[in-house]
């Protein structure tokens, strides 16, 4: 089981209801996916058996976890800075090098996963989830009763940080889940044994490769005839990139036998 989680939101819930002079308040140490009776004292609070200590510094967009010794920020550094940070919604997303991996401004990262999942009608298929990050595409697809989901995850540190997460699905039976690079992985998948696929690629200046002719090439020998695909662009600003991504990722889907449509913020495609 996860330890429990804590947010600077949740800390100030203890310590508020501590100053206020209540022995428990009601609080969520999963991220909002449950909630839970804490008792309070004035060296620590309760939870479970387990008396944990109040936190010197409680930081802002960082999530703690318990290490078995004290409460450490959910991030890593190894060739990247990647960390969890929560949002308003409950559902965290993920950071890479101060860069936000999944839209929160306006809708939970789960919720916006939900919609992009629906577009391409899991129930009873093959779904191949290209860049798993936090697995919100995976969980949708399972929800939504896919025969099978097969999740790629390159990032060993993202990996790390979707153990930690409560709202992150583990893998079973029905969910594969394999640490490598859908750019090179891609090949050991045989020709037409998915009936869809979910590609929620990094930005373009980071993995150029998961946006190549190549690529998308690929995918076509992948997946099945009439199969879909969402492939999520986001709506980078013209004026300053000099680009029109969802154009280019159109027409290159096109050349690899697609036809495609803008969809939300990405390009829905259907394999001809």
């Amino acid at each position: 089981m996860i330890g429990p989680l804590i947010t600077s939101r949740v800390h100030e819930t203890l310590r508020a209801a501590l100053r206020d002079g209540a022995s428990s308040v009601e609080a969520s140490l999963d991220l909002e996916r449950t909630r839970t009776r804490v008792t309070l004292g004035p060296d620590g609070w309760r939870w479970q058996g387990v008396t944990y200590p109040w936190l010197d510094v409680c930081r802002e967009r960082t999530v703690y976890y318990w290490s078995g010794t004290a409460f450490e920020p959910v991030s890593r550094y190894t060739t990247s800075l990647i960390k969890l940070v929560p949002t308003e919604w409950g559902p965290p997303t993920f950071e890479i090098d101060g860069i936000k991996m999944l839209p929160t401004a306006q809708v939970s990262p789960v919720d916006d996963a939900a919609a992009k999942v629906a577009l391409i009608d899991p129930r009873g298929k093959v779904i191949l989830d290209t860049c798993g990050g936090l697995g919100y595409f995976a969980a949708w697809c399972l929800a939504g009763q896919a025969a099978r989901v097969l999740s790629y995850e390159k990032n060993p540190d993202v990996l790390w940080l979707r153990s930690l997460n409560p709202w992150s699905p583990a893998p079973d039976a029905a969910l594969a889940l394999t640490e490598g690079d859908i750019a090179v992985q891609i090949a050991t998948l045989s020709a037409a044994s998915v009936d869809a696929v979910l590609h929620d690629p990094p930005r373009f200046g980071i993995a150029g490769e998961l946006y190549s002719q190549e690529f998308y090439d690929q995918l076509s020998r992948v997946l099945r005839r009439k199969g879909r695909l969402f492939h999520y662009t986001g709506a980078p600003n013209r004026l300053t990139s000099g680009r029109d991504v969802p154009a280019e990722v159109a027409r290159r889907l096109q050349r690899a036998g697609f036809a495609t449509e803008q969809r939300l913020d990405g390009v829905l495609a259907r394999k001809t």
